[in-house]
Formats: C-alpha cells, sequence, structure tokens
C-alpha cells in the first residue's frame, strides 16, 4: 500500500489560509465581543457627586470665557438664524469658546455620558478636571452616588441670553449645566460670569440656595423673555388680571434666579419674580439647569399644563413652561389660559 501523500500549501496558500481561518472566527466572536462590550460600557457608573463638582468647574470655566471676550469687546458676532417667532439668534466668539471648554471638560471627565450643548463647535481642548469638590458640596452631598453612564443625559448652555451679551445687558448672562437621570433634571448649575456666583442643586440631595421668605400670587410678579417674548403679556394679563406686575428679562438661567434668595453681594439689580412664564418654544438645555435647582429646594417646573418635561429626548420643549417656588405651583397651572405653542 501506499501511504496517501500529505497536502502541501505554498507560502502564498498558507498566508492565504490563515487570512481566511482569521476571517471566519471574527465573523464568529466579533458580535459576542461587541454585545459584551456594549453590556460593560453599560454598566461603567458614575459618581453624581464627582459630576457635580466637575459641573460647577465646567459652568465657571466657560464663564470665564465668556467674560475675557466681552472685556476685550472682540464679540466676532453673527447670526444663526431666526427663531420661529422671528427673532434673530445671534452667535459669538464668547459662546463658542465657553462650549469648547465645558464640553471638553465633561466629556473628557466622563466620557460614558452623553453631553448635549447649545453649540456645536467641534474642536478639541485639553482640558481635565481638578478632582476637587467644593467645600459647600462635600457638606451637602454624600458620595457613592453612582448611577449607570447610559442613563445620564449632560445639557450644557455655553452662553445663556447671548441678546443681552452682545447689548452689554451683563446682569442677565449665565453660563449652565444640568444633569438629567432617566430624563429627569437631578443636578443644576447657573453660574453668573459677571458677578462670579454660582449655584447649584442637587435633588434629594442640597443645594447652595433657597427660596426666599415670601412670594405673591394676587397677582405675582411674572418674570418673561424679553426677546421672545410672543403674546405673553396678554396671556399673562388674562391669566392673573391687569393689575399684574409683567418683568421683561433675558436668560432662561437668570429668570430662575429672580425666583430665589440670592446673595446681597451678588443680587445688585436682580429683578425679583414670584413666577416665571415662557410661551413659545425653547430649547432644554436653556432649562433644564433651572428645572433641576428647581426642583432641589421645593420648587417646580412644568409645561404651561403642569406636564412633565423629558430632558432625555429632543432637544426642543414645546409646551412651553411655568416655574415657581414657594406657592401652590398646580393652583397657579390652574390660572393659566389655554394655550398651544405649536399653533402660536
Amino acid at each position: 500500500m501506499v501511504a496517501p501523500m500529505g497536502i502541501r500549501l505554498s507560502p502564498l496558500g498558507a498566508a492565504v489560509f490563515c487570512l481566511l481561518a482569521v476571517g471566519v472566527i471574527y465573523h464568529l466572536y466579533a458580535g459576542v465581543i461587541s454585545n459584551r462590550y456594549a453590556a460593560f460600557r453599560g454598566r461603567t457608573s458614575v459618581d453624581l457627586r464627582d459630576l457635580l463638582a466637575v459641573s460647577v468647574e465646567a459652568a465657571v470655566l466657560g464663564g470665564k470665557e465668556v467674560k475675557a471676550v466681552r472685556d476685550e469687546n472682540h464679540l466676532e458676532e453673527k447670526s444663526k438664524g431666526k427663531t420661529r417667532e422671528g427673532a434673530s439668534e445671534p452667535l459669538t466668539k464668547g459662546d463658542l469658546q465657553s462650549h469648547v471648554k465645558m464640553y471638553n471638560l465633561l466629556k473628557s471627565s466622563f466620557p460614558g455620558v452623553t453631553v448635549n450643548s447649545e453649540e456645536h463647535d467641534n474642536l478639541e481642548d485639553e482640558v481635565t478636571w481638578s478632582r476637587q469638590i467644593p467645600d459647600d458640596i462635600l457638606a451637602k452631598v454624600e458620595g457613592g452616588k453612582l448611577v449607570p453612564a447610559n442613563r445620564v443625559t449632560v445639557w450644557i448652555d455655553p452662553l445663556d441670553a447671548t441678546q443681552e451679551y452682545t447689548e452689554n445687558l451683563l446682569k442677565y448672562v449665565t453660563t449652565m449645566v444640568c444633569v438629567a437621570v432617566d430624563g429627569k433634571p437631578m443636578i443644576g448649575v447657573i453660574h453668573q460670569p459677571f458677578t462670579g456666583f454660582t449655584a447649584w442643586g442637587f435633588v434629594g440631595q442640597g443645594s447652595n440656595m433657597q427660596r426666599r421668605s415670601s412670594y405673591s400670587t394676587n397677582p405675582p410678579n411674572v418674570i418673561v423673555s424679553r426677546s421672545h417674548p410672543g403674546q405673553v403679556e396678554s396671556y399673562v394679563r388674562s391669566a392673573f388680571g391687569n393689575g399684574t406686575t409683567v418683568i421683561l428679562a433675558g436668560g432662561a438661567g437668570y429668570k430662575v434666579l429672580s425666583l430665589l434668595d440670592m446673595p446681597s453681594s451678588t443680587s445688585g439689580d436682580m429683578d425679583k419674580g414670584d413666577a416665571y412664564i415662557h410661551i413659545t418654544f425653547i430649547k432644554k438645555w436653556d432649562i433644564c439647569a433651572g428645572a433641576a435647582l428647581l426642583n432641589a429646594i421645593g420648587g417646580e417646573m412644568t409645561t404651561l399644563r403642569g406636564g412633565r418635561i423629558d430632558y432625555s429626548a429632543s432637544p426642543l420643549n414645546t409646551g412651553g413652561l411655568v416655574a415657581s417656588i414657594g406657592v401652590d405651583h398646580r393652583a397657579l397651572v390652574d390660572r393659566l389660559p389655554e394655550w398651544d405653542p405649536e399653533r402660536h
């Protein structure tokens, strides 16, 4: 008998065979590896106290950029277009430089979380968290509040009240960060670059802010937008009467702060509102931080009909809003006339 001859492969054939084998193994296991990696990323958790500290640091860092650009008076203003109501939406160098600092700090510190910013400049900047937690946060917030990163959405507004910023009405200007968990605002930071004051709140944990000693609802002082008013003044007076004081102001962050007890060293000529009402479309990076801050100290921000605003979905809030603290929020909502922002 003649023994069967072995199969011999040329060096080229052996290489092709190896590549085919690797390809088969890759296709067999790539899906498994991918699924396991996705599951691992889904399990990656963040400590919310750390995220609060980074949010404060980001808001302050962005505020320094905003102030520096304004101090140099080189705004490089241009228009992003017009709102649904026909108002111009300006964009400045301050918006963009603040965005780059804030966005990159948050993403470098917590790469697993979703970060939504009003601006979309993709420039990278090597900014890293100082790893410092401010004393007032350490005193009020416990560590170890772990949440899976895939349940967290961060909303940042690198420069709120850009229109007023271009007009040098600087008291209205803020930088803001909000952390939402499962769509619910949990952490809110509102920083005033031109006073240096930073307000923060963590729902269920604490805040460095508190409500004022008294509020009025008969009628209330209602604070509204000066740059996107729509028909809000007539709407407010139809709800609370012609004697209602309507305060025109810039910036959603400023309007929320006007409802609170501001430190005397920073309050200056700040307005004092009893309720904040907005009846046109508004973006969630404008309002999420204020919602979290109010919720942390017993206030509320809802749609005009009293519904919850989801901060994990589309950036656009189409239901209008009413914000209050220290009063019966439901009773306030019940006095508001029917209104459909999508039709006005």
